[in-house]
């Protein structure tokens, strides 16, 4: 059987998330006081006793949901399942592809965690709050999508970011022409658009300040080649070469999120079954609606962690 780790991206976030982890596992728990430690900052306190809404942030919610999966790939590390034998490939979904960097042993949990930290600073900071959008266009697929967007654009920076499965593909960009590429998608015969509550316009052309704020961080960062290749969100193919990785995390930045394409590379390397490390099981259900012969297992809390592992022997 061949397997995919997957890391879930922002919107997974929960209070409590990884606790019940840190409690069962030292191993767990260590990582979210390296996290601490590496912002200089009771982070953990927020995850586990904080509100949602300063959680949600998103200086917050990237490195906390990759201290969540981390904290559960060293739960299955203490029980015996290591990501180099028990993975053929990582990915993840945006802020994901660095937890499954993390994950895959290309860059310290520490090194990842204020990257995370800078990267959501510079992605809040591109736009002004209120002068950027990202809407859900569902049924109606990514060449229909990138057509509603150029239409809607009028000028206005508006594109198809996120093209997670073919029922759903996020546009952004620009407030005004997301408003109307969510009014064109549905003349056009889309099933809903949804804007979404998100705080910037997020993998569109608006975050090239992010991006160049991500390739100054990313400069003074050791990269490692990763345990097992990742499927780079902007290439849906896997890549590990560590100056290639460095390069497609800062164009990631700007460009779309090809997950669709992403679990079909999966699917036709071979791989049949995806554990979706950490928070939420968002990744689990697109995954799902794009391969149904992928088999899906969620690892969140010790439960899960005991579950996968027993399905293995």
């Amino acid at each position: 059987m061949s397997r995919a780790f997957v890391f879930p991206g922002q919107g997974a976030q929960t209070i409590g998330m990884g606790q019940a982890l840190a409690e069962a596992y030292p191993a767990a728990r260590a990582v979210f006081d390296e996290v601490d430690a590496a912002l200089g900052e009771k982070l953990s306190a927020l995850i586990w006793e904080g509100d949602i809404e300063t959680l949600t942030l998103t200086r917050n919610a990237q490195p906390a949901l990759m201290a969540t999966s981390l904290a559960a790939m060293r739960a299955l590390e203490t029980e015996g399942v290591g990501l180099d034998t028990a993975a053929s490939f990582v990915a993840g979904h945006s802020l994901g592809e660095y937890s499954a960097l993390c994950a895959a042993g290309a860059i310290s949990v520490s090194d990842t965690a204020r990257l995370l930290r800078t990267r959501g600073q510079a992605m809040q900071s591109a736009v002004p709050v209120g002068e950027g959008a990202m809407a859900a266009i569902l049924g109606l697929d990514l060449e229909a999508v990138r057509a509603v967007a150029s239409e809607a654009a009028q000028g206005d920076v508006c594109q198809a970011a996120n093209d997670n499965d073919p029922t759903q593909v996020v546009v952004s960009g620009a407030r005004a022409a997301v408003e109307r590429a969510a009014e064109i998608a549905k003349a056009k015969g889309a099933k809903r658009a949804i804007m979404l509550p998100v705080s910037a316009p997020f993998h569109c052309a608006l975050m090239q300040p992010a991006a160049d704020v991500m390739a100054e961080a990313l400069a003074g960062v050791e990269i490692k080649a990763p345990a097992v290749p990742v499927i780079a969100n902007v290439r849906a193919e896997a890549v590990s070469d560590p100056d290639t990785i460095r390069a497609l995390l800062v164009e990631q930045v700007t460009g779309a999120v090809r997950w669709r394409e992403s679990v079909q590379y999966m699917s036709a390397q071979g791989v049949t079954e995806a554990w979706e490390i950490g928070a939420g099981k968002a990744l689990s259900g697109m995954i799902r609606k794009i391969d149904r012969e992928i088999a899906c297992k969620a690892v969140g809390t010790p439960e899960d962690v005991k579950a996968v592992v027993e399905a293995m022997v």
